[in-house]
């Protein structure tokens, strides 16, 4: 017997799947799309800077990963490339942590965990028909072009290069970040309070980056210790790097109609990258897409009862929410990305001069770091 499903969710990644549990909390049947993998993937490098907002979400699909997988994040230090500096400090905004640095495929397998214990949810290898599909594809979605909708992106002339360095000196939990000339350097403590471990993701002009892929381990983790001034002392390389270019984008509508078969209505909307990519300075990408996730599926938990989940007033309430919400951070960051990415000295002297300034400002400095902890609105 055929089931009937109320929405497809075509992308298995963190925030489809995020989707899929607080979905079929509301009772709704959810088909969850994740073709079969043609070849086991890669290790995976990557590491995300989760705010508290997306620690509360996920804590409450019973999805946060252990305490050695999801670092606290208590300080951290940004740099200028003139001496200029700002400091965050948990403990002045009464907090335990400004976020936590979590291990991508630690998270991904609590979510995929969760999933296999929802009967509300099932995974199938190929779209199904359903009232409502949601599209959580990524960046480079491939049913974001099949449904027309286009994509507003601008490249930037950087890409980022990811990896894990082991350090010399434990990390302290402090989350460090360098604006230099040569890129935006960020080292991201790993492995636990007392750990000794970072990932690293490094945003380099796209000509330096064939080089430094091409680099011998140990020389790679030279240029790494000079770019960061040694401030963790001596550097291994323990993972392989992987690089990709960095872009700022938005999708120009969220949500649609897809077909109408008979008087049944069928819609699609976006969700994660594949409504919005920003640069990765700020370390809000996938807290974005999570909120997402909660935006849409607190629209549905509201609607009227006589209201399908493929109404298009609800789908563009929600779409009205999640790009107002986007507008400042994005605008933040890629005004950020702009002006550290300008060699000329007068932008020099006024980045390192705001830099100087929000460090003197308690105001300010508070207001970023409520921003930054997804407790702006708390």
């Amino acid at each position: 017997m055929a089931h009937t499903f109320d929405i497809c969710i075509r992308g298995a990644g963190i925030v489809g799947r995020t989707l899929a549990l607080l979905l079929a909390r509301e009772r709704l049947r959810v088909a969850l799309v994740a073709p079969p993998a043609i070849q086991p993937p890669a290790t995976d490098v990557r590491a995300y800077a989760l705010n508290t907002a997306s620690r509360t979400l996920l804590e409450s699909l019973r999805s946060w990963p252990d305490p050695e997988h999801a670092t606290a994040v208590t300080r951290m230090q940004v740099q200028g490339d003139q001496g200029s500096a700002v400091h965050f400090d948990a403990a002045t905004q009464g907090a335990d942590a400004l976020a936590w640095i979590v291990d991508v495929p630690a998270l991904e397998q609590r979510l995929a965990e969760a999933v296999r214990y929802q009967p509300q949810v099932e995974m199938v290898p190929a779209p199904v028909d359903a009232a409502l599909t949601i599209v959580c594809e990524g960046r480079a979605s491939s049913t974001r072009s099949e449904f027309g909708v286009e994509f507003d992106v601008t490249p930037y002339t950087q890409h980022a290069i990811a990896t894990r360095l082991a350090c010399e000196h434990p990390h302290g939990q402090i989350a460090r970040q360098w604006f230099l000339p040569q890129g935006i350097l960020a080292f991201l403590p790993l492995d636990g309070a007392d750990g000794h471990t970072v990932a690293v993701v490094w945003s380099v002009e796209r000509e330096q980056v064939a080089p430094l892929l091409d680099m011998a381990p140990e020389a790679f983790a030279e240029e790494l210790q000079a770019a960061s001034q040694g401030a963790l002392g001596q550097l291994e390389l323990v993972a392989p790097r992987a690089a990709w270019p960095l872009q700022q984008a938005q999708a120009a509508r969220w949500c649609g109609p897809m077909a109408e078969s008979g008087k049944t209505t069928r819609s699609w909307v976006l969700a994660g990258d594949a409504a919005h990519n920003i640069h990765p300075l700020a370390g809000q990408g996938l807290n974005l897409g999570l909120a997402d996730a909660q935006a849409l599926a607190a629209v549905l938990h509201g609607r009227d009862y006589w209201r399908s989940v493929a109404d298009l007033r609800l789908l563009r309430r929600y779409e009205r929410e999640r790009k107002a919400a986007m507008l400042p951070m994005s605008l933040a960051t890629d005004g950020l990305q702009q002006l550290f990415s300008r060699p000329e000295n007068p932008l020099q002297a006024l980045r390192n001069w705001g830099l100087r300034g929000v460090e003197r400002s308690g105001p300010i400095k508070n207001w970023i770091a409520r921003q930054a902890m997804g407790t702006h609105g708390l």
